[in-house]
């Protein structure tokens, strides 16, 4: 069972039975049970048209679904008949199905988390864990956005700014795990880009390309992280730099600026130095002055803290770290290694310890770890 070819293919057909008249809970229901039959029959039975095979058998179920309700008997009048079965328009709804989904009956972050859980294949964990609350929360958030546009008519596209946090989210998931989903995400605002003319939507594919431009460098061998600090930098996409920076430089220009825009400068600055020591500290932190303006993130505050402490040193940089909650994420992780600059060697190997703990992801908690045994080993 080619389980990327499923994915690939959920997004389309959940945009025809939105456009044939199914509400968006309905149709998600549908099109999750087409995919399990698919699992169930495509190994002995592959269709030569899957996505028509898809859209069928999900048609299919909406049907028996809502004849089986009794409440929906007068929506059940208004639709239109099965379509037959055959080869389905090659189109690329995702896009589209990003802008149905972000509705205006929907708050942004519910749209947001819907669409992310919907269409961009986000876990609820994952959902949660980008937007620091408990998963128990996102899963009713989600549950609620399902609830209210249940049997609502997506005729009414929502705004450019909640899909691009819906890509900027997909892409950060893919970067820190998933290339196929970070590349999506890429290929989507794209076609944003080419539809649309927005300095933000064009600040969003500058930042893409210039984080992932260093994609091949963030990982050894072993498929352990490597910090920016230590990566090798003749292993970055210097075709992809070029091409964000541009991008970047004419968005900035129209002086419209936005975060999108300012977290790509911080990035293209990353990107512009030939080493690590050459990089503009300076520059950074008022970058991250901007974005703090702009969104006030713990997040941000958190990353400008780092940035201080590079260019003004780590204890200033421990006392910005000391304003934050020591929530947030990676928090423990950044005041270790400020101690370490600071050369507290024992409080760092001590933090790096307990961060470790608290890692998202396997690979971060053995960085973290490598970095503590690594301090105590100095310290004998």
């Amino acid at each position: 069972m080619d389980e990327l070819l499923l994915r690939s293919l959920t997004p389309s057909v959940l945009a025809v039975l939105v456009r044939r008249g199914a509400g968006f809970a309905a149709a998600e229901d549908a099109v999750q049970d087409a995919l399990v039959e698919a699992v169930r029959v495509w190994p002995g039975d592959a269709p030569r048209d899957p996505k028509g095979w898809l859209v069928t058998v999900a048609w299919r179920r909406f049907l028996d679904t809502t004849r089986a309700d009794t409440s929906r008997r007068r929506r059940e009048d208004r639709l239109d008949e099965e379509p037959a079965p055959g080869p389905a328009p090659a189109v690329d709804d995702t896009l589209q199905l990003y802008f149905l989904c972000a509705h205006p009956s929907l708050t942004p972050s519910s749209a947001v988390a819907l669409t992310l859980r919907a269409v961009g294949g986000l876990t609820t964990r994952q959902i949660a864990r980008a937007y620091l609350v408990p998963e128990a929360t996102m899963a009713q958030r989600i549950s609620r956005a399902k609830r209210t546009v249940s049997g609502v008519r997506f005729d009414r596209p929502g705004d450019v700014s909640t899909v691009l946090r819906v890509l900027y989210l997909v892409f950060n998931e893919g970067y820190s795990g998933d290339v196929d989903l970070a590349a999506e995400a890429i290929r989507l605002t794209r076609q944003l880009a080419a539809a649309i003319d927005h300095p933000e939507v064009a600040g969003l594919l500058a930042l893409m390309l210039l984080h992932h431009a260093r994609r091949a460098s963030r990982t050894g061998p072993d498929g352990s992280l490597v910090p920016l600090a230590a990566q090798d930098r003749g292993r970055w996409d210097t075709g992809m730099i070029v091409e964000g920076v541009g991008i970047l430089q004419a968005a900035l220009a129209r002086d419209r600026l936005g975060e999108f825009q300012a977290q790509a400068a911080v990035a293209a600055l990353h990107a512009d130095a030939p080493t690590a020591e050459e990089t503009d500290w300076v520059q950074i932190v008022e970058w991250y002055d901007e974005l703090t303006g702009l969104t006030d993130s713990p997040v941000v505050r958190l990353n400008r803290a780092v940035a201080v402490g590079e260019a003004d040193g780590p204890r200033a940089g421990l006392a910005e770290l000391a304003a934050l909650s020591d929530s947030l994420p990676r928090y423990t992780a950044v005041a270790a290694y400020l101690h370490e600059r600071d050369g507290d060697l024992e409080t760092a190997a001590r933090l790096y310890a307990e961060a470790a703990h608290k890692a998202p992801t396997l690979a971060e908690r053995d960085h973290l770890t490598r970095q503590a045994a690594r301090l105590n080993a100095e310290r004998r």
